[in-house]
């Protein structure tokens, strides 16, 4: 079976996933509780979309389909009070956050869903491993090639949503020294990475239809790129970040690659091409390692640039957009705020051999339900 029609949507609409950590209240530690939360959820109504993941401690969210920054992050709020409250009732915690500092991958379940048993079954103790928690951002396009220009644009700036979203420097109970652990289970799947340079949709779906004659791949959801296009949404999916510790962080990252995806498509500074691909892997080590203090490799001229040029970019490239926008445009980033490592405070681990303290657990799950920005006025 081909790759499905790409459906256009509207250009430059925003949607919103979030993988989220379910936690005991007495330990804090990962707990099961995926299937009792959903069930009760399902029961009672809520807003927004609430999903399984591949294990039984996390779970996903996702909104509507947005064109401004107010009315995402109105809707993220609705979703995580009906979630909060669903959670309360049933003893669990709920935490954003990358990956957990102490939980350990052997003590996890396999969600029961055909697609996450046949994942489990093709990679092996890498499917509870991959208990990380990631944002994805969606970006509506008119149509495939868009979706492609988009796409081979915003991989340069992957560094920089990487470095701004990092909030995973503990893994197992360790203190990784990177500012983003969580790519580092990604990476190690066959499919993960980037896409093919291709501009055209006809030939990514020539593309697709090769991997899928080679027995390699069934559906888009097979690849865990970096940056994936989903024909049947319409949209560009950017899949790096970490998830932040509060809804009102998700949606002003959504916010900062709406207005860099507006700028590229309305300015289109260049086209794409293969070599841009050079330093694609070591720039994305380098901001997983050291996040906003990383040295950034252009893949144009090749300069080596500070940390100071990444974390200024957020402004660089978008200081001529609107600052008031209307209904349905672009929400300008000069108008919020975005800063780098969003995380617990290194040396928060009481010992190499000791347990992580869980207090600092209990205090992430409190940010989790606090609003960080004012709205309105």
């Amino acid at each position: 079976m081909t790759l499905e029609a790409f459906v256009a949507s509207k250009p430059l609409t925003l949607g919103v996933e979030l993988e989220l950590q379910l936690l005991s209240t007495q330990d804090f530690d990962l707990t099961r509780g995926a299937s009792d939360l959903i069930h009760y959820l399902q029961r009672r109504g809520h807003s927004g979309d609430v999903k399984p993941e591949i294990t039984e401690s996390m779970i996903e969210i996702s909104t509507g389909i947005h064109g401004d920054f107010p009315s995402l992050v109105n809707e993220l709020r609705h979703i995580r009070d009906d979630l909060a409250k669903g959670a309360g009732a049933l003893n669990i915690a709920i935490s954003g956050g990358g990956a957990h500092p102490f939980q350990h991958w052997p003590d996890r379940s396999i969600y029961e869903a055909p697609r996450f048993l046949i994942v489990s079954e093709l990679y092996g103790y890498l499917a509870k491993q991959f208990t990380v928690f990631g944002q994805h951002v969606h970006v509506g396009c008119a149509d495939g090639d868009e979706a492609l220009y988009l796409l081979h644009s915003l991989s340069r700036y992957v560094p920089h949503f990487i470095a701004l979203s990092a909030s995973s420097p503990y893994a197992q109970g360790t203190e990784t020294l990177f500012d983003c652990s969580r790519l580092n289970s990604v990476v190690v799947f066959p499919l993960s990475g980037r896409a093919p340079c291709l501009l055209a949709w006809g030939d990514f779906v020539k593309y697709f239809d090769k991997m899928e004659s080679l027995g390699i791949v069934k559906s888009m959801k097979d690849f865990y790129w970096d940056i994936r296009p989903k024909p049947e949404f319409g949209t560009v999916e950017v899949r790096v970040c970490d998830t932040p510790l509060t809804v009102d962080r998700a949606a002003i990252l959504a916010a900062y690659v709406q207005t860099l995806s507006a700028y590229l498509l309305d300015r289109r500074p260049r086209v794409p091409r293969e070599d841009d691909y050079l330093p694609y892997s070591y720039n994305r080590f380098a901001a997983c390692r050291f996040g906003l203090e990383a040295v950034y490799i252009d893949p144009v001229t090749g300069a080596h640039q500070p940390s100071a040029t990444i974390s200024s970019l957020r402004w660089a490239a978008l200081s001529d957009t609107q600052t008031h926008p209307e209904p349905g445009r672009p929400w300008s980033v000069s108008t919020i705020w975005l800063e780098g490592r969003e995380t617990m405070p290194p040396g928060s681990v009481a010992s190499t051999a000791g347990p992580f303290i869980p207090a600092l657990m209990a205090e992430q799950t409190r940010r989790w339900t606090e609003d960080e920005l004012r709205l309105g006025g």
